[in-house]
């Protein structure tokens, strides 16, 4: 009974091409299109974003994102991706408590407690970050947002370096 009640694992994944190295996939200049859905799975907002990610010499990892929604609000937020053995420690300026990102074959996993927005206020809300890279350029994320237990949002976009594919505008 316990097994059905369990969520997706990184071990599902170790043999899964192409491989997420997250020094490789996040690099350069990203483009990112998404939308953001209400706990009912409605789409209430959608977005693009550019992203910079760079890496220093001790192997830290920076990502400068910026969000543009379509009703005109625009988001910024840097990460710092600090090494941890074979995971980095995430952290950012609105995340409450920091994730730890780990991986295996084209999966990468976090989880983080994100200070967002909500009314005249902000309330805090777990992330439950799933990453899947479908080309070398391309991956798919999908964040299950809770509050208490419950679900309460889900985000879900593509991520792609920008050049890639044949299509690229950017």
């Amino acid at each position: 009974m316990l097994v059905g009640c369990a969520g997706p694992s990184l071990d599902n994944h170790q043999d899964t091409e192409p491989a997420l190295v997250p020094k490789v996939f996040f690099n350069g200049e990203l483009s990112a299109r998404g939308v953001v859905k209400n706990f009912s799975g409605e789409v209430i907002r959608t977005f693009d974003a550019d992203i910079v990610a760079t890496w220093d010499d001790d192997g830290t990892g920076t990502l400068d994102e910026v969000f543009r929604f379509n009703d005109g609000e625009i988001q910024t937020r840097v990460w710092t991706l600090t090494p941890d053995g074979n995971s980095y420690n995430a952290d950012a300026g609105d995340v409450v408590e920091p994730g730890k990102m780990r991986w295996q074959g084209n999966a990468l996993h976090m989880n983080y407690l994100l200070r967002v927005a909500y009314g005249d206020g902000t309330i805090d809300v777990w992330m439950d970050d799933w990453m899947y890279l479908i080309t070398p350029d391309t991956l798919i994320n999908q964040t299950t947002m809770t509050k208490w237990g419950i679900k309460v949002g889900e985000v879900v976009l593509v991520i792609q370096k920008k050049g890639a594919g044949t299509n690229s505008q950017n």
